[in-house]
């Protein structure tokens, strides 16, 4: 039972990344119906923002530190948001009245360019990088279950984050439009709403996520290299897809639900080897069973 609980905590540490990847994927999605594969790509970008700008912030916080991770943290949130209005207003802004395929294969071509342009010497280069220690190191038992920093701190951060992003949504005017844009932007637009603001604003909130999500990535596995996007990012979207695309809650929902199978999948012999297929096998399952996902519901549409 021990083994069973300990890696429960394994899985949720690593689905709370997965939420906060898949969430910025849900949210583009509730806006402007097209998934943006480029966002893995932003996931990683988090990542090695917080690698070059860790030994910056160290001359003026101590790392490990909680006071230089706070600042990494922010800082890497605000570089992301920043990449992400760029890639909306450089790549799919032109675009936004044409044909949805047009935009999606748009966003591959962005997620292609990302991944190889930092794969060049003159970024970041092809090989491995050791992610810095930004907390100190504490391990703990707990009821016979090991705990460590990483582990609480990955969990707290994405429980404090979804709170954040539910009160934007639901409780503030620029949430009122957010929702108001999905809903209907035709309508949005007459009642004095700026979309195109709204569609940057979302996108720059989704990339923050996305930043946050690398930076917890790196300091639970350490390693970080350009590619590191994809493999991320697509189970990202199957956990999107898993708790209803579109849908804030699911898409948390889905990311823990994933992070928990495939860590269970990787600890077991004789399957773990297929722990990254059964992501994609859930994916298949539930788009014939279930395509509106674990909390999304149907919706009608004019044709």
């Amino acid at each position: 039972m021990n083994e069973i609980f300990q890696q429960l905590v394994n899985g949720l540490a690593l689905g709370a990344v997965y939420a906060l990847i898949a969430i910025g994927y849900t949210m583009v999605y509730g806006v402007l119906r097209f998934i943006n594969f480029a966002h893995g790509d932003v996931f990683m970008l988090g990542s090695f923002t917080g690698y070059y700008i860790a030994p910056q912030i160290a001359e003026w916080f101590p790392l490990p530190g909680w006071a230089g991770w706070t600042a990494v943290m922010i800082s890497t949130m605000i570089i992301c948001a920043i990449i992400g209005i760029v890639i909306e207003l450089l790549a799919y802004r032109p675009l936004r009245n044409r044909p949805r395929l047009t935009v999606l294969i748009t966003a591959i071509g962005v997620s292609l360019l990302i991944e190889y342009t930092c794969q060049h010497k003159a970024f970041f280069g092809a090989s491995q990088k050791a992610f810095p220690k930004l907390l100190p190191a504490g391990n703990f038992t707990m009821g016979g279950l090991s705990f460590n920093t990483t582990q609480f701190v990955v969990l707290g951060v994405t429980l404090i984050l979804l709170a954040a992003l539910t009160f934007i949504v639901k409780k503030t005017r620029i949430g009122m439009a957010m929702r108001a844009v999905s809903h209907n932007s035709a309508a949005a637009s007459l009642m004095g709403i700026s979309n195109t603001f709204i569609i940057s604003f979302t996108f720059g909130l989704g990339s923050a996520l996305a930043g946050a999500g690398g930076i917890l990535y790196g300091m639970t596995y350490t390693g970080i290299e350009p590619l590191m996007g994809v493999n991320v990012g697509l189970k990202a979207f199957v956990a999107a897809v898993l708790g209803g695309i579109g849908n804030l809650p699911g898409a948390a929902l889905g990311g823990l639900v994933l992070g928990v199978v495939e860590t269970y999948a990787g600890g077991m012999s004789g399957i773990s080897t297929y722990r990254d297929g059964i992501a994609f096998a859930i994916l298949i399952i539930i788009l014939i069973f279930k395509p509106t996902g674990l909390l999304g519901s149907k919706q009608i549409e004019k044709v």
